[in-house]
């Protein structure tokens, strides 16, 4: 039987409305449909499994309502299954989810009947290391953040492939995808990487020095920041998950196996750059 599924952000009024219509629409075509726990709230009759257990369901394809964030998560749920997404903007920003509420059916029909392009992204996985041995396991669509929890500076060593390449003495660290690189990493001053560059981005946060800048490395690269000196900080994982470090600590970060698979109205990247952020603006 075909099935989907759908992931909400809390706290939408318009919700209330979008999500008995959608599941309306999939049941009539002949859909069965798993929801989360947020979703569930606002009535239906989906089947509602906690969102990190939805990928255990196998469904054709999920439906995130919401903003950025509410992808973040739902592509974490997801990621390592490459379930296809379709991302509708309920949020401010909406860089990551470009489909507009009144372009969802549209988009669906495409979806439903095979004609809806897929963009592929590329995803981080994170271990943390405590002295030698695993803590935690993360993986990342954005960025993976290691910074300091007070106003004080942090020293961070990074290694790349094994090699020690330098030390900062800063705020923290950013290690990005490109799909991150218009996050965290952008504030503060990374470039922009086009999606399907194969690349890894390091960016330093507000480092002691006019020497230190960001680092572009391929994809195949192993990326390891240890915490050498100074205070202790926090693991911070596309800004919503993650734990407290501590000296010593050793943040491994490499190309994640898994991809999303995002389902798109392919519209340029440059022309999202322009009208999300103003790029090229006055």
């Amino acid at each position: 039987m075909k099935s989907a599924a759908i992931i909400s952000k809390p706290g939408k009024p318009e919700l209330a409305t979008t999500v008995p219509e959608v599941l309306r629409w999939l049941e009539v075509r002949g859909y069965r449909v798993y929801v989360d726990e947020e979703t569930a709230e606002y009535g239906g009759d989906g089947q509602t499994v906690p969102r990190s257990a939805i990928a255990q369901y196998h469904p054709d394809f999920v439906v995130v309502l919401g903003g950025d964030g509410t992808l973040l998560s739902a592509a974490r749920a997801v990621g390592e299954s490459e379930i296809p997404l379709l991302a509708v903007n309920l949020g401010s920003l909406g860089f990551l989810t470009e489909v507009r509420l009144d372009e969802l059916y549209a988009t669906l029909n495409e979806a439903v009947e095979g004609r809806c392009p897929i963009e592929v992204r590329a995803m981080l996985e994170c271990r943390l290391l405590r002295h030698g041995a695993q803590v935690s396991h993360y993986l990342a669509l954005n960025d993976v953040v290691v910074k300091s929890t007070v106003a004080r500076l942090i020293g961070y060593e990074l290694c790349l492939n094994g090699e020690r390449v330098v030390e900062y003495q800063a705020d923290g660290v950013i290690v990005a995808t490109p799909t991150g690189s218009t996050a965290y990493s952008l504030a503060a001053g990374g470039p922009v990487l086009m999606p399907a560059v194969e690349a890894i981005l390091v960016t330093p946060i507000c480092p002691h020095s006019l020497t230190h800048r960001p680092l572009v490395v391929g994809d195949q690269a192993v990326i390891s920041v240890r915490l050498n000196r100074g205070a202790d900080g926090m693991l911070s994982v596309d800004g919503q998950v993650g734990m407290p470090v501590v000296q010593g600590d050793q943040i491994v970060c490499r190309k994640a196996a898994a991809r999303v698979r995002l389902l798109r109205m392919q519209r340029p990247f440059f022309d999202v750059l322009r009208n999300k952020l103003w790029w090229g603006q006055r």
